[in-house]
C-alpha cells in the first residue's frame, strides 16, 4: 500500500488517503484559478522574448487597467477621440496609448509612437504624395515649430516660414501637443482650410494664417541651368531614391558644360542618411568621413565614409544654400562638403537637428520613431542645437517682391567672382 510520510507519521488508511487526495485537488484547483486571475491582470512576461525588467513594478499598470474595466464611464461631453465600437478596439487603443506614453516620457521631441493612422501618414510622406499644406513640423524647446514649408506648396504660398511657432490649429492650443497629433490636425482633404496661429521672431503678437489644403506632390530633385553659367540643383528631401535622382541631375550638370554649381538645400527637412552619404560621395575621395553616429556608449559608434565616386576635378566651384528649414541629413551633407573644402555655405543658420532616428516596426501597421544616436561632423563635434552657421549669412526680409531671392543672388555672385 502506498505510504505517505508526513513529519515521520505513516498514513496507510484508505480513508485518510482519499482525504489527502481531495485536499490536493482543492489546493491545485485554487492555485490554478488564483494563478489565472493574477496572470490576467499581473503578467510577469512581456512577450517578445523579454520579461519584466529588474526593479520595475508593473502592478500599477495592470491595476489601472482593471480599475478602468470596472469603473470607467465616458463623460457626457464631446470627445476628440471617438469611442471604440468594440472592447477589443478599446483595449488596443489603450495599448497604443501606453506605448505613446513611454515614448513621450523620454522628453525627446523626435521620439514618438505612430499608431496605424499616423504610421500610414508617415509612409505617405516618404512616398512623396499626400493631402495637406506641405510643411515639416517638430517640437523645439517644448513648442510646435515649422521646420520647413516645402517649396511651391500651400504653406509657402500662405507665407509660412521656417522657425515659425504654431500656437494653435483651428483654435486648439498646441501646448503639450505631440507631432503626430499636430500633423493629424493640420492634414485634411484638398480645398479645405486650416487656420494656424503663428508667432514669428520679430512680431509683437501672433497672427492667424489661413492655409488651403491641396494634394502635395513633392519634386525630390530639380535642376536649373542658368544663362550666366551657374547650374542649380535643388534637393527637396532625402528619400530612398534621392541618391539615384541626384545622379541624373549631375549628368545634366556635366552635360551643360558649366563648372559652377549651387546645391540648394533650403527647406530640406532631411530624410534617409544613406542618400546624403551617396550624394556626398560624388564630391569626396574614398574613405573621407561624412558623418559619425554617436551611440553614447550603448553600442559602438558607426562611421559613414565616402564611397569615393569623386568625379569632379579642382575646376568645380560649389555653393550650398541653407536656411532654418535645412535639417538633419541636409546639415550632414552641408557640413561634410564644407569641412572637406568642397563648398561654401550661404544663407542662415540651419535647424539644428543633430540626432539619429530609427524607424522600428512595432506591429504590421504601427511603428516607433526613436532617437538612437547623435550626429558627429567630420571633425568629431556634435551638430549644434542652434544649427550650423553659414560662411556667408544672408537674411531674408519678411516681404519680398515676386522673383526676388537675395540668398540665391549672393550665391551666384560668389561663384561668378571666384577664379578657377
Amino acid at each position: 500500500m502506498l505510504s505517505i510520510e508526513t513529519r515521520g507519521i505513516p498514513f496507510k488508511s484508505p480513508l485518510a488517503w482519499r482525504w489527502i487526495v481531495a485536499i490536493l485537488f482543492i489546493c491545485l484547483g485554487a492555485g490554478f484559478v488564483g494563478g489565472y486571475i493574477c496572470a490576467s491582470y499581473y503578467p510577469t512576461s512581456l512577450g517578445y522574448e523579454h520579461t519584466v525588467p529588474a526593479g520595475v513594478d508593473f502592478d500599477p499598470v495592470w491595476k489601472a487597467w482593471h480599475e478602468i474595466d470596472e469603473k470607467f464611464v465616458p463623460a457626457a461631453v464631446a470627445s476628440t477621440t471617438p469611442v471604440a465600437s468594440t472592447t477589443a478596439e478599446a483595449n488596443q487603443r489603450r495599448v497604443w496609448g501606453m506605448i505613446a506614453g513611454m515614448a513621450d516620457s523620454l522628453g525627446d521631441p523626435y521620439t514618438f509612437f505612430m499608431p496605424p493612422v499616423e504610421s500610414k501618414q508617415f509612409s505617405d510622406d516618404m512616398s512623396g504624395a499626400f493631402e495637406g499644406v506641405g510643411m515639416e513640423v517638430a517640437i523645439k524647446n517644448n513648442q510646435l515649430v515649422v521646420v520647413s514649408p516645402l517649396k511651391g506648396t500651400p504653406s509657402e504660398q500662405a507665407g509660412i516660414r521656417a522657425g515659425d511657432a504654431i500656437l494653435s490649429i483651428d483654435g486648439t492650443n498646441t501646448h503639450g501637443m505631440d507631432v503626430t497629433s499636430a500633423v493629424k490636425r493640420i492634414r485634411g482633404p484638398k480645398d479645405t482650410i486650416v487656420t494656424l496661429k503663428i508667432l514669428r521672431e520679430g512680431w509683437d503678437k501672433a497672427r492667424d494664417i489661413k492655409v488651403t489644403r491641396d494634394i502635395i506632390n513633392i519634386p525630390i530633385v530639380t535642376t536649373t541651368a542658368r544663362k550666366d553659367g551657374v547650374f542649380v540643383i535643388r534637393i527637396q528631401s532625402f528619400t530612398a531614391n534621392s541618391g539615384e535622382l541626384f545622379r541624373g541631375a549631375l549628368r545634366e550638370f556635366i552635360a551643360s558644360g558649366d563648372t559652377r554649381l549651387i546645391l540648394d538645400l533650403r527647406g530640406n527637412p532631411g530624410g534617409y542618411l544613406d542618400a546624403a552619404v551617396q550624394i556626398a560621395s560624388w564630391f569626396l575621395p574614398l574613405g573621407k568621413i561624412v558623418v559619425t553616429e554617436d551611440y553614447a556608449g550603448h553600442e559602438a559608434n558607426v562611421v559613414h565614409r565616402s564611397f569615393g565616386y569623386d568625379v569632379f576635378n579642382d575646376n568645380l566651384r560649389m555653393v550650398i544654400l541653407v536656411d532654418r528649414g535645412s535639417a538633419s541629413a541636409s546639415e550632414i551633407l552641408s557640413e561634410a562638403l564644407r569641412y572637406w573644402n568642397k563648398a561654401t555655405l550661404v544663407g542662415t543658420n540651419t535647424f539644428g537637428k543633430g540626432c539619429v532616428q530609427e524607424l522600428v516596426p512595432i506591429t504590421s501597421d504601427t511603428s516607433l520613431k526613436i532617437t538612437v544616436a547623435r550626429w558627429l561632423g567630420p571633425d568629431g563635434t556634435h551638430i549644434p542645437l542652434e544649427g550650423i552657421k553659414p560662411d556667408t549669412e544672408v537674411l531674408v526680409p519678411d516681404t519680398l517682391k515676386k522673383g526676388e531671392d537675395p540668398q540665391m543672388d549672393k550665391a551666384v555672385s560668389i561663384l561668378l567672382t571666384q577664379k578657377h
